[in-house]
């Protein structure tokens, strides 16, 4: 079948599209003949070298830790599940991923894909929808009225939040460039700020959330800090960087480190099947051409959501 991999560390050149041979699922595993996956800004960090402490890959590594196909073959012991059901899944990051024809996947991580869009498109909601409903839910607990900074809202996790936050009744002031401001507000925003020119956005009023996405500067965490009422929550996705607390005011600081879990996975689909969550992709790539993906993200070039589309051969 064919794979995109690395087999050393470094730059987007070191990427390789290759043959390999098919995986055979074992105990609790299932095969999935691949759809889609999606672009993540991890892959790039993974694929650089740094996160060989947290994750540890085996090399030769194929990316890709989103996935959405069908269901090709059941390892000894699966149920719940048959050949030809369509999946969607968070895969272990340090497996081999779904960048490739078919990829392997533990059982119990996968759920239902959406009906309502493309099977490709489906391999866009992962990582990016978990990491903004745990953000959200588990670790920021938010409820309706409250008020919500979404730092770096006009990306794939901050798109999600910004729908997340308006359907659970938040009042949502987001944080984008240039570039993505149009998708903040499409997402349901109440406030669109630019974060280019905005040092310290709404000031003014104290917000119970604030939710960073962005690789910011110590400084300017500090300040997104201050943004937050007594008693409130920041919660951060960029964890080299640890999230500050503030115990004068108990506004606690949590680093958030994102996890597979079917049953919010499931949760998520059923939204976009009600239409109350819009899957966004920007583009569609086709697997062969996945390196100059890297690359271009590597430059700052790619703008929106990427899903990269298996062969069908």
């Amino acid at each position: 079948m064919k794979a995109v991999r690395f087999h050393e560390y470094g730059d987007p050149s070191v990427l390789r599209y290759e043959d390999v041979e098919q995986p055979v699922p074992g105990a609790g595993q299932v095969l999935i003949r691949v759809a889609a996956t999606s672009f993540n800004g991890v892959d790039a960090s993974i694929r650089a070298g740094f996160m060989q402490g947290p994750i540890p890959v085996t090399l030769p590594h194929t990316p890709g830790i989103d996935v959405s196909g069908t269901v090709e073959a059941l390892g000894e012991g699966v149920t719940g599940l048959a050949a030809g059901d369509r999946v969607v899944g968070f895969l272990p990051m340090v497996e081999d991923g779904a960048a490739a024809a078919f990829v392997l996947a533990p059982a119990e991580i996968l759920a239902p894909a959406p009906t309502t869009v493309p099977l490709t498109d489906a391999a866009a909601l992962p990582l990016a929808g978990l990491t903004a409903w745990q953000a959200l839910f588990d670790h920021a607990k938010l409820t309706v009225g409250q008020r919500v900074l979404i730092n770096g809202a006009g990306g794939a996790v901050g798109g999600y939040a910004v729908q997340l936050a308006k359907s659970a009744g938040a009042y949502v002031i987001a944080t984008a460039g240039p570039h993505s401001a149009g998708r903040a507000r499409a997402a349901g925003a109440d406030e669109v700020l630019d974060h280019t020119t905005t040092d310290a956005p709404a000031a003014e009023t104290p917000v119970d959330v604030v939710l960073n996405l962005a690789p910011v500067e110590p400084a300017r965490l500090a300040e997104l800090l201050a943004l937050v009422r007594s008693g409130g929550v920041l919660v951060n996705t960029t964890v080299w960087m640890p999230a500050p607390s503030d115990e004068q005011r108990a506004v606690r600081g949590i680093d958030l480190f994102v996890r597979s879990d079917a049953e919010q996975l499931s949760r998520l689909v059923a939204l976009v099947d009600t239409g109350d969550l819009r899957v966004d992709v920007a583009r569609r790539v086709p697997l062969a051409e996945l390196p100059a993906l890297h690359a271009e993200a590597a430059a700052g070039e790619l703008h929106g959501k990427a899903v990269i589309v298996a062969p069908t051969a």
